[in-house]
């Protein structure tokens, strides 16, 4: 499997790019927030290297590789194709009208609308995607601003966030309500050490 690609950028428009490393050129269907953060990166002179991480679709008919600027992205666009009725190609539109935490609070929140707004997404898939991702986003990590009532916040430490949430699923709590916890500690006390987090968190766990 492709965890990511590390190379440099010799190709690139708003849906796709092409990368080169050790001699061979991957090409990558990519979102337009994607293509945003590659021109970015390429305009600041950093000699056209980047760092693409990988989704491979391996199908009887086809070996296409769709690339993502970072492991949020990625990730998003795993749990969308895993929704009835959502193809890699309607992802990737999605994933080029708004952004991962903009989909997230979307998700969050309840707000079909907002996600319909995406072409090819309709009112059932957009309440389908609302049902089968709710959870996810959190236990994964996806949604990490988001606190339990829905609304987007600042950013918080995401080691040590990371830290508490794997100390306390350890010791046998669900993941998705131990992130929001997490989440919420970090946002009123965010220079708070993991153990400190770890043990504010258990009395507040239910």
């Amino acid at each position: 499997m492709i965890e990511y690609i590390k190379g440099e950028l010799t190709e690139l428009t708003p849906t796709y790019a092409t990368v080169e490393a050790a001699g061979v050129g991957y090409g990558l269907n990519i979102s337009l927030n994607t293509y945003s953060a590659l021109q970015n990166k390429s305009n600041r002179g950093s000699a056209g290297l980047v760092k693409v991480y990988v989704y491979e679709a391996i199908r009887e008919d086809a070996y296409v590789l769709y690339g993502f600027y970072n492991k949020k992205e990625r990730e998003m666009f795993e749990l969308l194709i895993t929704v009835s009725g959502v193809g890699a190609n309607t992802a990737r539109m999605m994933l080029s009208g708004m952004t991962v935490s903009e989909l997230c609070n979307a998700i969050s929140t309840g707000n079909a609308k907002f996600i319909q707004n995406a072409k090819g997404v309709g009112k059932m898939t957009a309440q389908r995607i609302i049902v089968d991702l709710k959870d996810k986003i959190v236990a994964l990590g996806i949604a990490d601003e988001i606190p339990a009532g829905g609304t987007l916040q600042a950013p918080v430490n995401n080691a040590v966030r990371d830290e508490a949430v794997a100390a306390l699923t350890m010791l046998g709590f669900a993941p998705a309500p131990t992130q929001k916890v997490v989440v919420q500690i970090l946002q009123q006390q965010p220079d708070a050490p993991v153990e400190q987090v770890v043990k504010l968190a258990l009395k507040q766990i239910k």
